[in-house]
């Protein structure tokens, strides 16, 4: 008997789930997608697809899932935010009855950082970096002025300045990085705030790790961690983008961490779930309700931003290296038993593949050949299209990320050199990647960065 399962898709992160999902041998499984634009991985792989552009628009969404809800298992939506955050749960099971394996609405916690920075506050201050939220809603431009202005010297002018509502890695400006003087930190700041509110942290320095969960509600089952890299260019260089890719090592820790830090951060992510989830079991929160992005500083652990659902591209190295039945464990979320998940001793850099003007505009239109990278896959290498639109002249790569290519290995060297060689069979105009991302040499300068703290 077929497992018939809803995948609503944005791009890479649902490519790998798909992946996961039909690529074991224990059950015979038919997906039902809803995808953002039509991704060739996931339409080749669906026995029914429907192209909705906007997938906040959960009617339509429900709509189409509701044509087959006597023949629907589960529907997953956690590999992108966009749907979780509109409550696509919460439309879908109320109006077709199928159950929806992500958070609802209510603890869609990425809505809102003032949120997440109040949260921490009562459950674990320490991290917490200092902030200041500034209310669209309060005060005139010259009294914000001088409030901005009094925060930022307080902060010695070093500052995270971040839109409250979800920027997906963008619209964040970072001293040093972003803008240098008073002026220039004023003009972000009215960048964001003509939108809606704006919170002001003190910029913290150190090296950074994400954490990710499945829970069916009562239990959280932590993953491997991950090392996301935010910023364009090499070097940690340009502006903040949605990852440009990732990597994890063949243990659950990073080169740079100590096993410390991971029992450290699971316990921190603990405290948050039970603030979330109250006593007992929580069907709400089952799926990947926290993603936690933690960052090793001179002053212990911080938290700089928590989501509800898989990170972009993290989600896809943890699975990729899952050693449990992907439907099984997606079972275990629905029914309360999830048993602790089991990961193979391997390493994997995840690597994306961009256009040359992103994540600066937003008008990019090219042909892009995967045939040749699809050729290389195999089970070391995947190979998931992400921001890409299969017509009748070809495949188009459009604004944001084009495709994901990640490897997997004994080591990271081996992990990033079979994701490089594919990544590079992939032909198209005007496009680039990283060359850094789990670098043996930008791993030592993290090893170093870290070990400059306890001296």
């Amino acid at each position: 008997m077929p497992v018939r399962i809803g995948v609503i898709s944005y791009g890479a992160n649902d490519a790998a789930i798909v992946d996961s999902l039909t690529s074991n041998r224990k059950h015979d499984v038919e997906i039902y997608a809803v995808d953002k634009q039509k991704n060739p991985f996931i339409y080749d792989r669906a026995k029914r697809h429907i192209v909705i552009p906007d997938l906040s628009d959960v009617n339509a969404i429900g709509d189409f899932f509701g044509q087959y809800k006597d023949e629907l298992d589960f529907i997953i939506p956690f590999g992108n935010e966009t749907s979780v955050i509109a409550g696509a749960r919460d439309t879908i099971e109320q109006t077709i009855g199928v159950p929806v394996i992500c958070p609802t609405r209510e603890y869609a916690i990425e809505r809102s950082k003032v949120y997440q920075r109040i949260l921490l506050d009562q459950v674990n201050p320490s991290v917490n970096p200092r902030y200041k939220v500034f209310d669209r809603q309060v005060g005139n431009l010259t009294v914000v002025r001088d409030e901005f202005s009094r925060w930022i010297e307080e902060l010695n002018y070093q500052a995270a300045i971040k839109p409250d509502r979800p920027g997906y890695g963008k619209g964040v400006g970072v001293s040093g990085d972003h803008f240098n003087t008073l002026d220039e930190m004023w003009e972000h700041f009215l960048s964001l705030y003509e939108n809606g509110s704006v919170i002001i942290e003190e910029k913290i320095e150190g090296e950074e790790f994400s954490m990710q969960y499945f829970s069916d509600g009562l239990i959280l089952a932590p993953t491997p961690a991950v090392r996301d890299y935010k910023r364009a260019y090499d070097e940690d260089k340009g502006p903040n983008t949605g990852s440009m890719g990732s990597y994890s090592d063949r243990r659950v820790f990073l080169p740079f961490m100590e096993y410390s830090h991971w029992e450290q951060a699971n316990m921190v992510s603990r405290r948050i779930f039970e603030r979330l989830r109250g006593s007992g079991r929580n069907p709400s929160l089952i799926g990947i309700p926290l993603y936690v992005a933690f960052t090793i500083s001179k002053d212990g652990l911080k938290i700089f931003e928590i989501n509800s659902r898989g990170g972009n591209p993290e989600l896809i190295n943890v699975l990729g290296v899952l050693q449990d039945d992907f439907v099984d464990v997606c079972y275990q979320m629905l029914h309360g038993n999830l048993a602790p998940l089991s990961f193979h001793p391997l390493a994997t850099v995840a690597t994306y593949l961009v256009p040359d003007v992103y994540p600066d505009r937003d008008d990019y239109d090219r042909m892009v050949d995967l045939s040749e990278a699809s050729d290389l896959a195999n089970a070391w290498t995947k190979v998931y299209p992400a921001s890409v639109d299969a017509r009748e002249d070809g495949l188009h790569a459009l604004s944001s990320r084009t495709v994901c290519v990640l490897g997997i290995g004994g080591d990271i060297p081996q992990a990033r050199g079979r994701s490089l060689t594919v990544i590079d069979a992939i032909k198209g105009d005007r496009s680039r990647r990283r060359n850094d991302i789990g670098s043996s040499e930008h791993i030592q300068k993290s090893v170093e960065h870290v070990r400059s703290f306890q001296t």
